[in-house]
């Protein structure tokens, strides 16, 4: 918390200066790394590592290819890891949470300590009802007291919530976006649906084969919202999903937890994000920390697909090179064609 009460100080003693700042264009980069984005243009959150996984931050666009169904395609905008982004900081409110709400609230502070100045948060707390409990700003006051401010139980309706934060996120307009969100990832609603899906199963094997997570469509609504605005999305999922830590679980049961985790996976992957497993409560903080950290590594890469008549709803696959044969890119698989 030494950082955190540190930029909190300084938060004051900018404040004149910040007024002054207030007309200053959102990205501080090169007039060629503006980014600009739109719906016909597709874009990327890309991280880069080295063979020991250590990030590289030195790239420019000239570094990147982009592939589109094994073609290459024209990269049109290209933002660096200096960037700002507009978070969404999405906190789990329900019963499943309330016995640890200390931890989860100093773990919060910790992301926001690592936040660059000109990043813009909200931060939104879940259960049956999503509530905005700050609005994106880059004021950490109003962020913190927000956090401390998060209070709920009861059920957990986590697809909507991240539909809201998709919603909110539509009206940064430019800018880098990305959600991150602390749940077990058992959504009430699907829960209920896979329940039904894996009812007469007698065995584990048959329930996991009755349900099919993937084809939810409320993660697919989703999925195609954040495929839109080019939204990363970081699970954080709490030990309570963790179907591997709950012992004597009949089919059924199997089948929803099972399932959960196979969803926020999806999320991860499809979005090119990472699902990040509290293995311990105590370990919160620092996974709160190591998130906001990669946020820091990212460029964004934003290409104009050549094969504008592709039908509709078909997959397409999405592959991106560096220039250097050493190091590794990563980014989303791919989007379906809207």
């Amino acid at each position: 918390m030494t950082n955190f009460l540190t930029r909190f100080c300084l938060c004051i003693a900018l404040g004149v200066s910040s007024l002054i700042l207030m007309s200053a264009p959102v990205f501080a980069q090169e007039p060629d790394e503006v980014l600009k984005v739109n719906t016909s243009l597709v874009q990327l959150n890309v991280g880069v590592v080295d063979r020991q996984g250590r990030p590289i931050t030195n790239l420019s666009r000239a570094d990147f290819t982009v592939f589109e169904d094994n073609v290459a395609q024209p990269i049109t905008e290209f933002a660096p890891t200096t960037s700002p982004f507009s978070l969404v900081l999405l906190l789990d409110m329900s019963g499943s949470t309330q016995s640890f709400r200390p931890t989860l609230k100093q773990s919060a502070y910790r992301f926001l300590d690592a936040l660059g100045p000109d990043d813009r948060v909200a931060v939104l707390a879940f259960n049956e009802k999503v509530k905005t409990l700050a609005n994106f700003t880059t004021d950490i006051r109003k962020m913190a007291s927000a956090i401390d401010s998060a209070e709920g139980k009861g059920e957990t309706h986590f697809y909507k919530a991240l539909n809201f934060a998709l919603d909110l996120l539509g009206k940064e307009g430019q800018r880098r976006k990305a959600i991150i969100v602390l749940t077990d990832g058992v959504d009430t609603e699907l829960k209920k649906l896979d329940r039904d899906s894996a009812a007469d199963a007698h065995s584990n094997e048959e329930a996991l084969a009755a349900v099919k997570p993937e084809a939810s469509g409320a993660l697919n609504a989703v999925l195609r919202a954040a495929d839109r605005q080019g939204v990363t999305v970081y699970p954080l999922a709490l030990p309570s999903g963790d179907p591997k830590r709950l012992p004597f679980l009949i089919p059924v049961q199997t089948a929803v937890y099972h399932s959960a985790r196979v969803r926020m996976q999806t999320l991860a992957d499809r979005t090119g994000g990472r699902l990040n497993e509290i293995r311990r409560l105590e370990d919160l903080g620092r996974v709160y920390a190591e998130v906001a950290a990669e946020l820091r590594t990212l460029y964004t890469v934003v290409y104009r697909p050549t094969n504008a008549q592709a039908q509709a709803g078909r997959w397409r696959s999405i592959r991106i090179e560096v220039t250097r044969p050493e190091l590794i890119a990563r980014t989303r698989t791919g989007y379906y064609g809207r």
